[in-house]
């Protein structure tokens, strides 16, 4: 199933549901778009139960740059033509959270997603 947001033309969509996976496994959380948009800023965040939202990465064109807590051999997104999907390796129990995909367009405003 997958949901959208959308503005105009502009959506982003990120597959529902669980990804079962071990510990020290690999997980690639997908994350696609449509935007006419040719500098549109993605956003990924992970937010775990009771807590708030945390921002692992941003991206604006190619490689992402992470925050300092996420670091860059765990996480990492490349952005490529409509997609940025999101790689976590080296999973560890504490990785198990709700990942979200936003992106902001011109305006500022962010359309995103909960996988």
């Amino acid at each position: 199933m997958l949901f959208s947001l959308c503005k105009g033309e502009d959506k982003v969509m990120q597959p529902s549901g669980d990804v079962p996976a071990a510990e020290g496994d690999s997980v690639t959380l997908n994350c696609t778009f449509e935007t006419s948009d040719s500098y549109p800023y993605l956003f990924w965040y992970k937010q775990q139960r009771n807590g708030s939202p945390e921002l692992i990465l941003q991206c604006v064109t190619g490689s992402g740059q992470n925050s300092p807590k996420f670091p860059t051999d765990r996480f990492g997104a490349e952005l490529k033509d409509k997609s940025v999907p999101l790689k976590i390796q080296k999973l560890e129990l504490s990785d198990s959270a709700v990942y979200y995909c936003l992106w902001r367009i011109a305006s500022g405003e962010q359309l995103g997603f909960i996988c």
